[in-house]
């Protein structure tokens, strides 16, 4: 036994876990909240205020709750996983009959001066319910129908709650994020491959009806389409969004115009600069450079997920921590692709960068898991 394995055998439990925490994670995330710092300063005109002072404080307080979590027995993860989906179906029930409205969705619930997004929880307890369900399934059932049909039906309930507040991009995110844990599950591919032409055969079946009598979608909703397809055809209304968020883009070029340098930003050409379209800012100051390293840093994050789940002898956590990993994925790739035009603006932030509180503390909590999945791992 070397002398660095005697001294961390006998320092106390509690600082033993501390030591065994993934720190290079912790270290990559906080690298990646340092950039949405920075770019709160920026588009608030080279101030702390209203923005970047406010989501320090909520990352400082987030990043205590990762630790925290992190340092609670996976076990009890597990025990609490059925208790935590129903809470949250719950609460996304109550939504429905008593949550606020705020810009034209009812997704929030009022506490006091707190106001609480049950959409967001959802996210981390669909993952830790499907990883509980497969850890307790033996794995010569995974695929038989039955057995495949109850986590569909765990998938389905919250997705269609998120969907009726309205909130589309939350929504797909739960759908892709439980329907890609049951595929890391083991379910066979066929089941997948049923779902997938069936949706292919959907959207071929809604762009063929335009225009008879049997139409699928109403009119204002093929004009969506159409502007997404083509912005340029409402460039003062639906498309205006994306039109300035394409023309922040390219006047980036490789290496951008300059920290608080970016026109469409600092003139308010841009709309959302401080959330959802914040990457767009950070593309026109930074360039591609700018851009290519943050999606540098997302990438090592999931690497570093994956590569914890790989080495974890215990389904659950390893399954958890693949969950988180690929929910995560999903945030940034639909906010980046959103703001570059080739998916729906759909309303997803950018994770750790956009301001926003719930979401960011959210996404901490779920980076608790990981670590709690990763500090007490069978050795």
């Amino acid at each position: 036994m070397s002398y660095l394995e005697y001294n961390v055998k006998h320092v106390p439990t509690g600082l033993r876990k501390i030591l065994h925490l993934n720190w290079p994670l912790i270290i990559l995330l906080a690298s990646v909240a340092g950039v949405g710092f920075l770019m709160l300063y920026s588009v608030a005109g080279g101030t702390f205020t209203p923005w970047a002072e406010p989501q320090m404080k909520r990352f400082a307080l987030g990043l205590a709750l990762m630790v925290a979590v992190g340092m609670v027995p996976i076990w009890m993860w597990r025990n609490l996983a059925g208790v935590a989906y129903i809470g949250t179906v719950l609460l996304l029930l109550g939504v429905e009959f008593f949550g606020s409205v705020g810009m034209g969705a009812q997704r929030w619930i009022e506490l006091g001066s707190f106001r609480l997004q049950p959409s967001e929880l959802m996210k981390i307890t669909l993952v830790m319910m499907l990883a509980a369900y497969y850890d307790w399934l033996p794995a010569k059932r995974t695929s038989r129908p039955i057995w495949v049909l109850i986590p569909i039906i765990i998938v389905l309930v919250p997705t269609f709650l998120v969907l009726k507040q309205p909130d589309l991009g939350t929504a797909l995110l739960l759908l892709f994020a439980g329907g890609g844990l049951i595929f890391l599950a083991g379910v066979h591919w066929a089941y997948f491959a049923v779902v997938i032409t069936a949706g292919v055969g959907l959207i071929t079946a809604v762009f063929q009806s335009r225009g008879t009598p049997w139409q699928l979608l109403k009119d204002y909703q093929f004009r969506r389409i159409d502007t997404f397809i083509d912005p340029s055809t409402d460039p003062l209304g639906a498309g205006y969004h994306i039109t300035q968020s394409k023309i922040a883009l390219g006047s980036g070029g490789w290496t951008g115009r300059g920290f608080m340098q970016g026109t469409q930003s600092r003139l308010n050409f841009l709309p959302e600069k401080h959330t959802d379209f914040i990457f767009t800012t950070l593309a026109e100051e930074f360039g591609f450079v700018g851009g290519f390293s943050l999606l540098g840093l997302y990438a090592l994050i999931i690497v570093f997920c994956i590569a914890a789940a790989l080495v974890n002898k215990d389904r659950f956590s390893s399954l958890l921590t693949l969950g988180i990993a690929l929910n995560f994925f999903l945030f940034f790739a639909v906010n980046m692709s959103m703001v570059m035009g080739l998916a729906p603006v759909v309303g997803v932030p950018l994770p750790l960068v956009s301001y926003g509180g719930s979401a960011m503390l959210v996404l901490l909590l779920a980076f608790g898991l990981v670590q709690s999945a990763h500090v007490h791992r069978p050795r």
